[in-house]
């Protein structure tokens, strides 16, 4: 999940990004990503209407 969160804001060590390529496994990443994006969505959503309504 670490990986993922340091891919949104787009910095990453290289020397951690090469070991991440080794260790994990694309469908956790996938998962991941797709589960932080939906929290990031839906945070922006909550916070619109926080701000609208």
């Amino acid at each position: 999940m670490k990986a993922v969160l340091w891919s949104f804001f787009g910095v990453r060590k290289s020397r951690d990004h090469a070991a991440d390529a080794t260790q994990l496994n694309p469908l956790h990443v996938i998962v991941a990503a797709l589960i932080a994006a939906a929290l990031f969505i839906g945070g922006l959503i909550a916070i619109v209407h926080l701000v609208v309504g």
